[in-house]
């Protein structure tokens, strides 16, 4: 068995705009609560997201690298011990032309029932998405979580 989290949502933006605010380091500290990841995001390189203080968070490799449509990445938390036992996860990143907007979908799954990774990630990535939508379309990100 295993266990997923997805989120979907549109933002007023392009694919490449949306590619690019998900693959910068730049980006993704204003929107991300100062954290950043780290990688080249070609098929097999390397990737981590790293704390502000520099600590590693999360690290894996990139599978799957399709600019600005398609990123998937094998994921493991690193600073949590419960999380990291429950071994790699996959995170995948969608990215569709819908209109005036980008769907962006999100599917974080690991195969684990009931993974204690799952539902950390269901709470922290309704903020982080909710804050790169709104810095893409207003250019402020939401407020840091207290």
């Amino acid at each position: 068995m295993s266990s997923q989290y997805v989120y979907v949502t549109y933002i007023r933006t392009t694919p490449q705009k949306l590619w690019d605010a998900l693959t910068s380091p730049e980006f993704q500290k204003k929107y991300w609560f100062n954290m950043h990841q780290e990688s080249s995001w070609k098929a097999g390189s390397p990737w981590k997201m790293v704390f502000e203080d520099g600590r590693v968070a999360d690290a894996g490799e990139i599978l799957e690298s399709d600019p600005p449509r398609r990123l998937v990445i094998k994921w493991r938390n690193e600073f949590r011990p419960e999380l990291t036992a429950e071994g790699w996860s996959r995170c995948v990143y969608e990215i569709e032309q819908d209109g005036d907007t980008a769907k962006l979908t999100v599917v974080h799954s690991i195969e684990t029932e009931k993974a204690k990774l799952i539902e950390a990630v269901s709470g922290g990535w309704p903020k982080i998405l909710s804050s790169l939508k709104t810095f893409l379309e207003t250019g402020a990100p939401l407020p840091r979580p207290a």
